[in-house]
């Protein structure tokens, strides 16, 4: 598939925030981003020529904000929309390895879905994890040191050398990634046998470390994930935000270079797994 045939679907409803940064990532590599309200995708208020269906994309993006306010749980609303509307239609793309980027609120949402970690089935009927209240009990909007912990399952991250450290920015109030308080060691080996763990957060000479530098408690120092195909990818912190250098907070310091912010291959990775695979 050429670039320029890829199109990329911005999924949002009330409360997301982040879609417009999420566009942009992409349209500026050359693809065709849209805007897609889930009304769209459900044909429920839509104008003539306005219902969309997810065939119609090779790629799904959930963007960060606070769908429907956050109420229940954060992403809860919008997942559960998804979940008893769209679930063949969901799977089927996740079957067929197209890729999905939950960011932030995104992140919530796919485990809200049941999708991530996803480790044995493509969607589970009930969440497997929770991404709860941080550790300070406050909303936390910071920059964040991850570094990439994975060997090549996802396809996200292939554009980003094993151990490599990137400063993506953080901001959310509930990121704390736990599963069952019985069996989180056993999701945790699974996770590692699986190569699902995809970023952890670390301090500044790579060490894995608690607050300020793990902003919310995730345990393993977890940031990202993986479903176990590696075509669906769940992250806390915001790659869309440092797509150039400048938006990084130390640029002044470091310099320009290319101009090329510690996000942006998250984006052409996705772009590149695409030409190659459709």
């Amino acid at each position: 598939m050429k670039k320029e045939e890829i199109k990329v679907a911005i999924l949002r409803i009330e409360g997301t925030n982040c879609e417009q940064e999420s566009f942009d990532a992409f349209k500026r590599l050359g693809v065709n981003p849209e805007f897609v309200h889930l009304k769209q995708l459900l044909g429920i208020d839509c104008k003539k020529g306005e219902k969309r269906k997810l065939e119609d994309f090779q790629c799904l993006m959930i963007p960060g904000g606070f769908s429907a306010g956050d109420y229940i749980r954060a992403g809860a609303i919008f997942a559960s929309v998804i979940k008893s509307k769209l679930s063949r239609q969901l799977k089927e793309f996740i079957e067929e390895e197209y890729p999905i980027l939950g960011v932030c609120n995104g992140f919530q949402v796919l485990i809200e879905l049941g999708i991530i970690p996803g480790i044995e089935k493509i969607m589970s009927p009930v969440p497997e994890a929770c991404l709860t209240v941080n550790d300070s009990s406050r909303f936390e909007c910071r920059p964040t040191l991850l570094k990439h912990e994975n060997n090549g399952k996802c396809i996200f991250t292939r554009k980003i050398k094993k151990g490599e450290i990137r400063l993506i920015p953080s901001a959310h109030a509930e990121g704390k990634l736990v599963f069952p308080l019985d069996k989180q060691e056993q999701y945790i080996k699974r996770l590692e046998e699986n190569d699902q763990i995809v970023f952890k957060y670390v301090d500044p000479d790579g060490n894995y470390a608690g607050y300020p530098w793990n902003p919310n408690g995730s345990i393993a120092n977890i940031a990202g994930i993986c479903n176990s195909i590696g075509n669906v990818l769940g992250m806390m912190p915001h790659p869309e935000r440092v797509f150039y250098k400048l938006q990084h907070p130390n640029w002044t310091r470091e310099g320009l270079d290319n101009n090329t912010g510690d996000g942006r291959a998250i984006f052409e990775s996705i772009i590149d797994y695409i030409c190659k695979r459709f």
